[in-house]
């Protein structure tokens, strides 16, 4: 029988991946810090922040002996965007619906029970939605997160209900975030049967974002995009009765570039 891959993962390896994993939000980390967070002991920490530090990986501030992401990483995950072929064929959509509705705009993903902003488009003006391109998010208080749980299988659904919310209140990042789960149930229900969902926020004060599906051509839910936008420019009615349509319209064209094809049962539902 054939060992599964995980028999052949080399220790040293994943604690180096789990060092750069742990700046995900995060400008600068201590030593201290990072063998806290990791559970290892400070001169491994610290020889793994070396090894990564003469790649590139990582470096060290000057001033405050911290250490933050370096210029390698930032390249890995600019290739990243480069050749992955949904981020490759969303660029042009998601620049097209930046130019139209003079806003951002991002492609995110599942991953796991987080919302990952793969790649996106900003416009030239002083006011926008900042990039959060490599950002992870919660699902329930993200546009992008919404319509993607809520298109998804009934499977994934209860899968989120049991590992996530359990009966428990959604935990809050800002005064409007939906913390009850049945409120967040029947939102991501209406999100699914509109093929649209809206943050007001939900995840930021002041910011407002809407977002749709794309379907490949088996039919499965792959990503979403959406746009985001200041609310001092941006009411509700403008986010929903304006941008929306444009994000749905923009969602449909790639997803009939990625092979979908919309049948009539799903026109009449």
């Amino acid at each position: 029988m054939k060992k599964p891959k995980r028999d052949y993962a080399i220790q040293t390896v994943t604690n180096a991946l789990r060092v750069l994993d742990a700046f995900r939000g995060e400008d600068e980390i201590g030593v201290a810090e990072l063998s806290r967070r990791l559970g290892l002991h400070k001169n491994n920490v610290f020889r793994l922040l070396a090894t990564l530090e003469e790649e590139g990986y990582v470096e060290q501030s000057p001033t405050t002996e911290r250490y933050r992401l370096g210029l390698r990483s930032l390249e890995l995950g600019q290739a990243f965007a480069r050749n992955h072929t949904l981020s490759a064929r969303a660029r042009p959509v998601l620049e097209a619906l930046c130019r139209a509705t003079g806003e951002s705009t991002h492609l995110g993903m599942m991953d796991g029970f987080e919302v990952v902003h793969v790649t996106g488009a900003t416009p030239e003006r002083a006011l926008v939605a900042a990039p959060r391109m490599g950002m992870r998010l919660p699902v329930h208080c993200t546009a992008l997160g919404k319509v993607l749980l809520g298109c998804a299988s009934d499977g994934q659904r209860e899968l989120y209900d049991r590992a996530v919310v359990a009966g428990a209140r959604l935990p809050s990042r800002t005064p409007r975030t939906i913390v009850d789960p049945d409120k967040f149930f029947e939102q991501i229900r209406t999100a699914a049967g509109r093929g649209l969902a809206a943050d007001l926020d939900e995840c930021e004060e002041g910011l407002c974002c809407a977002a749709s599906p794309l379907y490949d051509v088996s039919g499965q839910v792959v990503a979403a995009i959406s746009v985001s936008a200041p609310r001092s420019r941006c009411s509700e009615d403008r986010l929903l009765d304006a941008i929306g349509p444009q994000v749905m319209a923009a969602a449909e064209s790639l997803s009939k570039e990625l092979g979908h094809v919309v049948h009539s049962q799903e026109l009449a539902g």
